[in-house]
C-alpha cells in the first residue's frame, strides 16, 4: 500500500466515505497521515468504579445489562450498567438506540465519558465503549480528536488510521541521519504513529517536537534555497548620489526620522551591489515607507533607469503616484512620473505603454495592469511592491522577468508581523522595520463602546463632523443575516442617512459594488464630498483620507485584533487628533484582545499578542499564505525557530543531496513554489 495510493486503497473506505474525507482535503493516504489530530482528551488512567470522582473518565469493566427505551417528543434513552471488581455504575446514552444491540452482555469493555449527576443519581454519560483489546482507538488511551465533516467523526477517522499503522511504521526517515541525532528527534515513522495514538503525553511531547521542527525545517530550508539561488542572479549596481539624497530630503515638510533614515540607508547599500536587493520594510500604518519607496527609486531614477512600484488596488495606486508626484516636484523630476490602472481610457492607457516601452515615462505606477503582456519596460532596475502579500507569486515573476534581468526588489507591508514568523515566513528576504511614527502624529484614542451609549457617541461624532472632519464606519457584513447580530453595512448606511446623521452627506461602499462604483465612491470621500464612508472592509489597506478623523468599527467583537489596528490607522493622518471608536455586538464584556487595543497602538506589540491569541492562522490569513500553514509548530516557539533555521543553514552548508530525501524534497520544492522568489 503505498502513501500516494488512493484512500479507497485502504480496507472499509468506499467511495462514500472517500467523497467525505474529500470535503477535509483529504483524498490520499498521505493526506490522511498529514491529517493531524486538533487536540486530545486524556483517557489514559483507568479507574476502578468505587473511587471515581465527577469529570471525565476510564474504567475497564463487563457490561452486565442494557436496555433501551423512547421517550417523550422521540428521544431514546440507553441505559446499561457496567461491574469490575469494586463496584457498578450506570451508563447513559441519549439518541444512540444503535447502542442496545452493539453492546454485548458479559463481555469485557473500555469505557470512558463524563461522570455526571443525572436524576439525582451519578452515571457515566455518552460514554465511547470498545471491547478490550491491545489497540483500542476511543478508550483507555490519549485520544486524538480531529478536524471533522457532516456524517464523518473522529472515531470514524481514528478507524480508518488503525488500518494503516503498518504502512505508518513503514515510512522512511526524511531527515539526515546527523541531524536526527544532534537534535535528538524522535524517528519520523515513530512520530507519525505516535501522533495520531500517543501511548504517552510524555511520547506525544517528543512526536510534537519532531513534527513542529520538521515543519518550521522544511520551511527555513526552501526559503534559503530560494535566497542563495538568487545571490546567483545579477542585477544592476546602481551608485549612491548624496547630493540628491540631501536634496530630496531638504525639500520634505517634515523631518525622517531614524527608523527611515536607516533603512534608506539599506536599500541604498543593498542596490550598489550586483546581487539583486531583495528586501521586506515592515512598517506600521503611518511610519512613511511611501517616503521610503520614493527615496529607493531616487537613485535609478538619476542614473536613467526604471522604477516600477506596484499596488493591490487602483485607489492606493493613484494615491501613491499622486504623493510622489508632489515629493519630487521640488526636483523636477515629476515629469518622469507615469500612471497605469485598469481604469484609465484606452487612448490614456496607450499613452503610458508608449512612453513605458521608449524609457520617456521612468517612474511608473501601477496596478497588475503593469504585468500584462503589452506592457514592455525599457530599462527596468528597481521593483516596489507595496502590501507583497496581496499579489500571488506568477504576479511577482511575472513583473520581474520584464526586465530581462534581476531588478532590485523592494517589498512593503503595514502588516506587522512578529519577528519569530518573519523569520520563518520571509527567511529569503532582508527584513527591515519602520518602528517610529513621524513627528506629530498622535496616538489614536481608541475607545470600546456599548450599543447602550450610542446617542452619547454619536454627539461626539457630531463635534468632529462640526468642526468639518469626515468619518470612516466599517460593519462586518455588507447585508443583514439570520444567523448574525451584527449590524451590516446596508442597515448602518439607511440608519445613519436617515435618522442618526441626517443632516450630512453619507455614502456606501462595499466589496460587491463594481469597481468603478468603489472608486467613485471612494474619491468622492477623499474629495470630502462624503461626510460619513459606511463600509466593508475594503478600505483596510492603504486608503489616505488625511482630513478623516473618526473610525466607528459596528460589531468590534467579531474582528481579529490586527484587522482593527489596520483600520484605525486609516484616521488621523493629517496631523490632527484620531479616535477609534469600537462598537460591541452587545452588552457584554469586551473580548482580551479589544482592551489591548485600548492601551496599545504598537502594532508589533499587537501582533505578537494577536499570534498568542489566535495562532498563525491569523497572520497568514491575512496574508493568503495558505500552504504555509504550520500545523503543529508554534510559532512562539523561539528556541525551536532558530534551531530549525539553523539545522537548515547546515544542511546547505554540508552540501546534502536533497533528492536522497523524498519527502523533504517535495515538501520542500512546494515551499519554494509559494515563498517570495521562485
Amino acid at each position: 500500500m503505498l502513501i500516494a495510493n488512493d484512500l479507497t486503497a485502504i480496507k472499509g473506505v468506499g467511495p462514500e466515505l472517500a467523497r467525505k474525507f474529500g470535503i477535509l482535503g483529504i483524498h490520499s493516504i498521505q493526506d490522511l497521515i498529514m491529517h493531524f489530530p486538533r487536540r486530545y482528551e486524556d483517557y489514559s488512567t483507568l479507574t476502578p468504579i468505587r473511587h471515581m470522582r465527577p469529570g471525565q473518565v476510564s474504567v475497564q469493566a463487563v457490561i452486565t445489562q442494557v436496555s433501551g427505551r423512547y421517550v417523550r417528543r422521540g428521544m431514546h434513552i440507553t441505559e446499561a450498567v457496567a461491574s469490575d471488581a469494586s463496584d457498578s455504575v450506570r451508563l447513559i446514552w441519549f439518541n444512540q438506540p444503535y447502542r442496545a444491540g452493539a453492546l454485548k452482555i458479559g463481555r469485557e469493555y473500555f469505557i470512558s465519558g463524563n461522570y455526571a449527576l443525572s436524576r439525582q443519581r451519578f452515571a457515566i454519560m455518552n460514554p465511547s465503549a470498545e471491547l478490550v483489546s491491545d489497540f483500542p482507538i476511543s478508550t483507555a488511551r490519549i485520544v486524538p480528536i480531529y478536524r471533522e465533516t457532516k456524517g464523518l467523526t473522529s472515531v470514524q477517522i481514528r478507524r480508518v488510521l488503525r488500518e494503516i499503522v503498518p504502512r505508518l511504521r513503514a515510512v522512511p526517515e526524511s531527515l539526515p541521519p546527523w541531524l536526527v541525532d544532534e537534535q535528538q528527534l524522535m524517528p519520523y515513522a515513530a512520530a507519525l504513529e505516535t501522533i495520531h495514538f500517543p501511548e504517552t503525553s510524555n511520547m506525544l511531547e517528543m512526536a510534537k517536537k519532531r513534527l513542529a521542527f520538521q515543519e518550521v525545517f522544511e520551511l527555513s530550508l526552501a526559503a534559503l534555497l530560494n535566497k542563495y539561488e538568487l545571490l546567483q542572479d545579477t542585477s544592476l549596481a546602481i551608485s549612491f548620489n548624496e547630493a540628491l539624497a540631501r536634496q530630496f530630503v531638504g525639500h520634505l515638510p517634515f523631518t525622517l526620522t531614524d527608523a527611515q533614515r536607516k533603512v534608506v540607508w539599506r536599500i541604498y547599500q543593498d542596490m550598489q551591489k550586483t546581487q539583486p536587493m531583495n528586501r521586506l520594510v515592515e512598517g506600521d500604518v503611518g511610519s512613511g515607507k511611501t517616503v521610503v519607496a520614493t527615496m529607493a527609486a531616487l537613485m535609478p531614477l538619476s542614473e536613467g533607469y526604471q522604477v516600477a512600484l506596484m499596488a493591490p488596488t487602483e485607489l492606493l495606486a493613484r494615491q501613491h503616484a499622486d504623493t510622489i508626484y508632489k515629493l519630487l516636484t521640488p526636483l523636477g523630476m515629476h515629469d518622469k512620473l507615469a500612471l497605469l490602472v485598469g481604469g484609465m481610457k484606452v487612448v490614456e492607457k496607450d499613452r503610458a505603454r508608449e512612453a513605458i516601452a521608449s524609457g520617456v515615462a521612468q517612474l511608473i505606477v501601477g496596478t497588475q495592469a503593469l504585468i500584462q503582456e503589452k506592457v514592455d519596460m525599457y530599462n527596468l532596475a528597481l521593483v516596489v511592491i507595496d502590501e507583497q502579500h496581496r499579489f500571488g507569486v506568477e504576479q511577482r515573476k511575472k513583473l520581474m522577468s520584464k526586465a530581462g534581468h534581476m531588478p532590485h526588489l523592494l517589498s512593503l507591508t503595514a502588516t506587522p508581523i512578529p519577528r519569530s514568523l518573519a523569520l520563518t515566513l520571509y527567511g529569503e528576504l532582508d527584513v527591515s522595520l519602520l518602528d517610529a511614527k513621524p513627528p506629530g502624529r498622535l496616538p489614536i484614542i481608541t475607545e470600546i463602546c456599548s450599543p447602550n451609549s450610542r446617542a452619547q457617541l454619536n454627539k461626539k461624532i457630531e463635534q468632529e463632523l462640526i468642526a468639518g472632519r469626515q468619518m470612516f464606519v466599517v460593519c462586518p457584513l455588507i447585508t443583514e443575516s439570520t444567523t448574525s447580530k451584527a449590524n451590516a453595512a446596508e442597515k448602518i448606511y439607511e440608519q445613519f442617512r436617515t435618522k442618526d446623521f441626517n443632516k450630512w452627506r453619507v455614502g456606501l461602499l462595499h466589496g460587491k459594488m463594481k469597481p468603478a462604483e468603489k472608486n467613485d465612491v471612494m474619491q468622492a470621500f477623499v474629495d470630502h464630498r462624503l461626510d460619513i464612508l459606511v463600509s466593508t472592509t475594503v478600505i483596510e489597506v492603504g486608503v489616505d483620507v488625511p482630513n478623516a478623523s473618526v473610525m466607528l468599527i459596528e460589531a468590534a467583537d467579531r474582528f481579529g485584533l490586527a484587522q482593527i489596528h489596520q483600520l484605525r490607522g486609516r484616521v488621523g493622518r493629517g496631523g490632527q487628533q484620531g479616535y477609534c471608536y469600537l462598537m460591541m455586538s452587545d452588552s457584554s464584556k469586551p473580548p482580551r484582545r479589544l482592551a489591548a487595543l485600548e492601551r496599545s497602538n504598537d502594532g508589533f506589540k499587537l501582533a505578537e499578542l494577536d499570534l498568542e491569541l489566535r495562532g498563525p492562522g491569523a497572520i497568514y490569513g491575512t496574508m493568503q499564505h495558505g500552504a504555509l500553514d504550520l500545523q503543529v509548530a508554534k510559532l512562539t516557539d523561539i528556541h525551536l525557530i532558530a534551531a530549525a533555521r539553523q539545522a537548515a543553514e547546515q544542511f546547505i552548508a554540508r552540501d546534502e543531496d536533497l533528492l536522497q530525501y523524498t519527502q523533504l524534497f517535495e515538501r520542500v520544492t512546494q515551499l519554494r513554489a509559494v515563498t517570495n522568489l521562485n
